[in-house]
């Protein structure tokens, strides 16, 4: 574990945060790429990169404070703090604002939705992968403790002041079977995508892929901050991947036709 990647003083630049601007770079840039190929102007797909990463990093804060608002509410000055900033926050309320904002903003500026969705899942997948070693890194969204050969065993103590990492403890590896998952998912995205026979294809691919893959980490998550519904009965994340994998099969069910667009829209 390696909180921090260097401090100078009072400066520190802290691993995770470090992984995820690289992982969001690296996937905002095969998305404009993949838009590219797929006909889409390349400055809409830069704005829309752009506006659902700034979303997505908000939605995910916002939905990792109200799943543990009971830490906040005697002291809402907490959700400034460095522990919260440097918290890795709830990656389905990141994805849900994503898709909000880039709804609101492919409608806006005429873009096709499902075929520019397509061409987004591989990237975002590929951010997420790099992400999750960045939460390795700083020790958080932890796993339960196990007595599997793979357990990881925290050490430092820094971890545990800032996210509350379990020390000495063999824990599963939870952020990087989710690597795994995601990146994984993003070479099958990336061969689906060129060999799509309908728009939304590979969107539907993503949406039901970590749908089911993020339901299941669930039961090995033994970090706070997901909350629950339904009196217990499943965590607020898993109820989101049920969602996530319905949206998912209702596109493939529906198939839409293929749209090739305009040689104008192209820039």
């Amino acid at each position: 574990m390696f909180p921090r990647l260097f401090h100078i003083g009072s400066f520190n630049l802290p691993t995770y945060g470090f992984l995820v601007a690289l992982g969001v770079l690296l996937g905002l840039w095969i998305s404009v790429r993949n838009s590219e190929k797929q006909g889409i102007n390349p400055d809409d797909a830069w704005n829309l990169g752009i506006l659902v990463v700034l979303c997505g990093i908000i939605g995910a804060k916002v939905l990792y404070i109200i799943n543990d608002w009971s830490s906040y509410a005697d002291n809402w000055r907490e959700i400034f703090s460095l522990s919260t900033l440097q918290a890795g926050g709830v990656f389905s309320g990141g994805l849900l604002a994503a898709l909000v904002a880039a709804a609101w903003y492919i409608r806006k500026h005429h873009m096709p939705a499902l075929g520019t969705c397509d061409a987004f899942s591989p990237g975002l997948a590929l951010g997420h992968a790099i992400g999750r070693v960045g939460c390795f890194a700083a020790g958080c969204c932890y796993g339960k403790p196990t007595a599997h050969f793979w357990g990881v065993t925290f050490t430092n103590p820094l971890a545990a002041s800032l996210v509350g990492t379990p020390l000495n403890v063999p824990l599963e590896p939870t952020q990087l079977f989710e690597c795994a998952v995601e990146l994984a998912n993003f070479f099958i995205l990336m061969w689906m995508l060129k060999r799509r026979k309908f728009e939304g294809q590979v969107f539907a691919a993503y949406l039901m892929l970590y749908g089911v893959a993020r339901y299941l980490l669930e039961f090995l998550r033994d970090d706070p901050g997901r909350g629950s519904v339904f009196g217990g009965f499943m965590t607020g994340t898993q109820l989101i991947s049920i969602l996530l994998v319905i949206t998912g099969g209702v596109i493939w069910w529906l198939r839409p036709e293929l749209k090739h667009v305009p040689a104008q829209a192209r820039g």
